[in-house]
């Protein structure tokens, strides 16, 4: 229970936010904890505003092998070097261990680089101090984890359902398909005491001798199965995952959707099979659920968050807009309905958003609100923005020897930086 007592009594400490798998390494760091002085020291750095930046740090989660602390003078005070692929994400926890996914290259369930199968927590000393392993030919855990918390983690996960049974339930292909799953995980067992699958909320208007037929515009709590469907099966590929604790809910960003979906978690999975479990809340292209005379706002979409309390804008929802077909990307902010129900789906309201002529990738990427009130963009074939309330870019950070799947802010007190500084005394 050592483990779990840990994680629950740090897990919302702000910047809960990294992960690592093989080894760290020191690159540099000055140990003060005096105000940062922001100049360029990199010729990665493109803009500093300095007296305008935030003094977060960032954690740049690349999407390969590896990963890096860096400041906003384009040092990189940390770095880690993994054996294998992240996929996806990287926390950093708050005691400064990680939680790490990474591909599982015989996993036959592979789509983008977001397959996982293997997650693990890994302390400062590389040992790895718990670990799971989801992955068959016909489930595999994918993308991202979050910590709820008792300490437990939630999972995206994706489920093989063969065609003979998807063909009852009138999809409209041929071939098995993977739709998406959430598992929470009881890290000090191993295991799944609570599940929501998609699956089980399903509705299609494609035949109506087949069984999950109904009227889609006047059952927008439940997923046209047909909406999305690819030949790989790969019909949903949820890529983000956030939990709000004061309504008990899970955020759910659904790429192929274009749209952000809301579960309630306070039922038990049982109940979560039924009615209980279906979309509480959904946010982004109404076209997914046959209304063609609402405003369609998200084309491919990423990170979707709250922002934290104390922080400006505290409680709005936060996501990148990757823009696939209009080739330019957007960060948006959101005010959400208190009650988030399928009757209150038409009641978010825009209150900011960012596009830039040159800011656009069509994969990854995301965006977080920092301290001062600037907001953290990660361009996942670029590098890294920080842009202010009045949309003025103060810092941008270029690095294209890799692509970036997410940059999360950390602040310049957390632990690992002194863990770093007594490495460096030793």
């Amino acid at each position: 229970m050592f483990f779990k007592d840990l994680v629950v009594k740090s897990i919302f400490v702000p910047f809960v936010v990294l992960i690592l798998s093989s080894c760290g390494n020191l690159i540099t760091h000055n140990g003060s904890n005096d105000k940062i002085q922001h100049e360029k020291k990199s010729e990665n750095v493109i803009t500093l505003v300095a007296d305008q930046v935030s003094d977060d740090l960032i954690l740049a989660v690349g999407s390969s092998n590896y990963s890096y602390i860096l400041n906003k003078s384009g040092e990189r005070l940390w770095n880690w070097k993994f054996d294998e692929n992240l996929g996806n994400d990287l926390k950093l926890l708050p005691t400064a261990h990680v939680l790490a996914m990474f591909n599982n290259e015989e996993s036959p369930i592979k789509f983008g680089g977001g397959y996982s199968g293997l997650t693990q927590i890994i302390d400062f000393n590389d040992s790895i101090a718990w670990e799971f392993e989801y992955a068959t030919k016909d489930y595999l855990t994918h993308h991202e984890s979050i910590f709820l918390p008792n300490g437990n983690l939630l999972m995206l996960s994706w489920e093989r359902v063969t065609q003979e049974v998807a063909k009852m339930h009138g999809v409209n292909m041929d071939g098995d398909i993977f739709p998406e799953k959430i598992i929470e995980v009881d890290t000090t067992t191993k295991e799944i005491i609570w599940q929501w699958r998609s699956w089980d909320h399903i509705i299609q208007d494609y035949d109506a001798t087949k069984l999950s037929y109904g009227d889609i515009l006047q059952n927008k709590q439940l997923i046209d199965i047909n909406y999305a469907l690819r030949e790989n099966g790969d019909i949903m590929h949820a890529n983000g995952i956030y939990y709000d604790k004061s309504r008990d809910v899970i955020f759910v960003s659904i790429n192929h959707y274009s749209e952000v979906w809301v579960i309630d978690h306070k039922y038990n999975t049982l109940e979560t099979s039924g009615a209980l479990g279906d979309l509480l809340f959904r946010l982004g292209n109404p076209r997914a659920y046959k209304d063609t005379l609402s405003n369609t706002l998200f084309d491919r979409i990423h990170t979707p968050n709250l922002i934290p309390a104390g922080y400006p804008g505290s409680g709005n929802l936060l996501l990148f807009n990757n823009g696939l077909k209009g080739k330019k990307s957007s960060v948006y902010e959101f005010i959400i309905p208190e009650k988030l129900t399928i009757e209150n789906i038409d009641k978010s309201h825009l209150i900011w958003s960012f596009s830039d002529d040159s800011l656009f990738y069509g994969r990854i990427s995301g965006a977080y609100r920092l301290s001062n009130g600037n907001t953290l963009i990660c361009e996942g074939d670029y590098g890294f923005w920080e842009v202010t309330d009045r949309n003025k870019i103060v810092w941008k950070y270029k690095d294209i020897s890799n692509t970036f799947w997410r940059g999360y802010p950390i602040n310049k007190n957390h632990e690992i930086f002194s863990l770093i500084r007594n490495f460096m005394d030793e």
